[in-house]
């Protein structure tokens, strides 16, 4: 079986004031666990933005997306100014929280809207310019047919949310958006194509 195409939504021990982390969510173990084509570590903003160079240099250096969660208008203009290539963000139902979401857009990075269900986002208020998330992690908890109205006016990706090794997955996520006829959208189609060498079965010739 291959890797899932796409996951974008991941913690690590960088994101030191998440309780739900375990010390064995390393970004080398996330790396070697390898269950997507396309692996993007998004810890919370709060936790690295003071060195975030650090962190997105300890990144890179697996071959994984850079990305970061940000908490809301409140704290956009930090991520504006550091190197993500996307933004998952958390978008309440709140004026400065929308506006947020197009304080992003403009920067030209994917904007995701975090688990919205969770949230109470209204997407009748997110530009639709942002992806919507189908998050493995909270999707379940909520009534998804509430996404189904919004199908036609938003692309959306799937996630994991994972916290712990054991959480590398998108098992009620994926049947959510067969449920609801939704194609994921992968930010990084190219490299999401290739799929991972194989292992050589003992005593086959290449």
């Amino acid at each position: 079986m291959y890797p899932l195409p796409q996951d974008l939504h991941i913690h690590t021990t960088f994101s030191r004031s998440d309780s739900a982390v375990v010390p064995e969510q390393t970004v080398e173990l996330v790396a070697a666990i390898g269950h997507a084509q396309v692996i993007g570590i998004s810890d919370h903003l709060e936790s690295i933005v003071e060195d975030f160079p650090t962190y997105a240099a300890a990144v890179r250096s697996y071959g994984l997306k850079v990305g970061t969660e940000v908490s809301g208008a409140d704290w956009a203009r930090e991520a504006e100014a550091v190197e993500a290539q996307y933004y998952l963000y958390h978008c309440r139902d709140r004026e400065e929280d929308y506006r947020g979401a197009e304080q992003l857009l403009a920067t030209g990075k994917p904007v995701i809207i975090a688990h919205p269900l969770i949230l109470e986002t209204d997407l009748r208020r997110v530009p639709p310019e942002c992806l919507i998330e189908i998050n493995n992690r909270y999707v379940w908890r909520s009534n998804w047919e509430l996404l189904r109205p919004f199908i036609a006016s938003f692309s959306f990706v799937i996630n994991s949310d994972a916290h712990q090794p054991h959480w590398l997955n998108q098992n009620v996520a994926r049947h959510v958006a067969r449920e609801l006829g939704i194609a994921e959208t992968l930010l990084f189609p190219d490299e999401a194509g290739l799929r991972r060498p194989q292992p050589v079965e003992p005593g086959k010739k290449l």
